[in-house]
């Protein structure tokens, strides 16, 4: 089995967010976020997929989610390339 780390984005109010986070089915994932059923602070918004990583075991992902939450260089370039 395969798990994802993926960055999406949304427009809100002229202001581009992102929302990082990890699964091991994206695209249902996304489905859930965009019908309001996904994490809290995505619901409301409309998402689309900027970024992702695949990785073996779902240890590997969380520690990449972790740290790609924390480095807000790293999520500031994935705004300017995509958003």
């Amino acid at each position: 089995m395969s798990f994802y780390v993926y960055v999406l984005g949304s427009l809100n109010k002229d202001k581009f967010i992102t929302y990082v986070g990890y699964t091991n089915n994206l695209v249902k994932r996304l489905n859930l976020h965009n019908v309001g059923k996904g994490a809290k602070f995505t619901r409301g918004r409309q998402w689309k997929v900027l970024y992702r990583e695949r990785f073996r075991t779902e240890n590997e992902a969380k520690s990449r989610e972790y740290y790609i939450k924390k480095n807000r260089k790293f999520r500031n370039f994935i705004k300017k390339k995509f958003g």
